[in-house]
């Protein structure tokens, strides 16, 4: 029965495991999609528009975003960053979902947008903020000053886990990755996300009179 595909928000702080966990969930349904960011920055070697990025120049970014035309957007060392609408709504019309890895800003931004109500938001939590720490060491990709800056950070973005729907403690990524496909079955089914279920009742209703 078609359904119309719904806005998967996951947020957390670095090292929470929210990377493991989107790449889990779409190796349980490859029909879900990573929204593709635009973006004002230059494209790096290897990178693709429509791929990596939608590569946009300020001008029209700044168009795009007075236009509507941005779910979320928001302004890094000098470059715009944000979520386009269009590609968002044409997979909701074909019932397929869209994945947002997004801070706690851009997911607020999302859940005030028109497209508000088809919203899901999910916030993963560590264990511990000692087990945090760790996993973010056990990378040995970042310098002390980056770790402790993104420690300093993390304090900020849990602050915000109560503006969710949902709240995953990650002790085991197993488990957390189990809870969150059972999440997403779930609001698939919600009456709200089937409106051709109208349809199918009053057939249902049909097939009783003909009994009569």
């Amino acid at each position: 029965m078609a359904r119309r595909g719904l806005l998967l928000i996951l947020s957390s702080p670095s090292g929470a495991g929210k990377s493991t966990l989107a790449r889990r969930l779409m190796d349980w349904d490859p029909t879900l999609k990573f929204s593709v960011s635009a973006t004002t920055r230059n494209p790096r070697p290897g990178e693709e528009d429509g791929v990596h990025y939608h590569f946009r120049d300020h001008d029209t970014f700044r168009a795009m975003v007075a236009e509507g035309q941005m779910l979320e957007h928001a302004e890094v060392f000098g470059n715009y960053y944000g979520s386009p609408r269009g590609p968002v709504e044409q997979a909701m019309r074909e019932g397929r979902d869209t994945l947002f890895d997004v801070d706690w800003q851009g997911g607020q931004q999302i859940r005030n947008s028109a497209l508000g109500q088809d919203v899901v938001s999910v916030f993963i939590l560590p264990p511990s903020i000692a087990e945090l720490e760790r996993r973010l060491r056990g990378r040995g990709q970042d310098s002390e000053e980056v770790i402790a800056g993104r420690m300093a950070k993390s304090q900020a973005e849990i602050s915000h886990w109560a503006e969710y729907d949902y709240v995953l403690v990650n002790h085991d990524i197993d488990q957390a990755a189990r809870e969150l496909i059972t999440i997403v079955e779930a609001e698939r089914l919600r009456r709200a996300r089937q409106p051709a279920l109208v349809d199918f009742v009053r057939g249902l209703d049909t097939e009783f009179a003909a009994l009569n």
